[in-house]
């Protein structure tokens, strides 16, 4: 069984295109993530789930002073991140499964894994996020704000977006609050979130 969602079978031309270090500072997706790991204090700890070979998101990380833990399913994506971040923990598992370190982390960042879960795989991620996340934890996650289905560019896999307003309903319930949300130039739809310190 596949547990990558079919990133594996293409991980040399992902690894060709986006996880090999060239144009970082670029990169879609990058400003927007450096712009929210500035709002953690230096040192906080972060993990990045479906973290691909660690360029070029989970750099800007550590490049921001944050102590980062990765978590990918696909083999070629964590032997390429061991090269690419040597000294940054990281674990071959699907986030599903995950003990995740068997620790809690001041900040969770999932960009472009979300859609690629099914429906219901989407809704267990979404309470999960809440047991990883200290209380007053951040959370940054991608997934288009319309619900839609579409077939993943790279590996013809369906895709499925909840939508915004599901996506906000499900982390309501799981105790986080959304703060903001906004896209990139790819397009992309970044929701920002944190979990209430008190659970009302």
């Amino acid at each position: 069984m596949d547990l990558s969602n079919g990133y594996e079978s293409v991980s040399e031309e992902f690894l060709a295109r986006r996880g090999n270090g060239r144009n970082r500072s670029d990169a879609i997706g990058a400003k927007e993530v450096r712009k929210w790991a500035k709002t953690l204090p230096r040192g906080s700890s972060v993990i990045d789930l479906g973290c691909g070979p660690g360029f070029p998101i989970t750099v800007v990380l550590i490049e921001e002073g944050l102590q980062v833990f990765g978590v990918d399913a696909a083999p070629s994506f964590v032997a390429a991140f061991k090269r690419n971040l040597p000294g940054t923990p990281i674990v071959c598992e699907s986030v599903l499964e995950s003990s995740f370190f068997d620790r809690t982390f001041d900040g969770v960042l999932s960009i472009g894994l979300m859609f690629l879960l099914r429906a219901e795989e989407q809704r267990r991620l979404i309470r999960r996020f809440a047991d990883l996340l200290v209380p007053g934890g951040r959370l940054l996650f991608t997934a288009t704000a319309k619900p839609h289905a579409w077939a993943d560019a790279m590996t013809g896999l369906e895709s499925i977006s909840l939508g915004a307003d599901e996506y906000r309903k499900l982390l309501g319930a799981a105790g986080i609050s959304v703060t903001e949300e906004y896209e990139d130039v790819g397009g992309n739809h970044y929701f920002d979130a944190f979990k209430e310190k008190y659970i009302r």
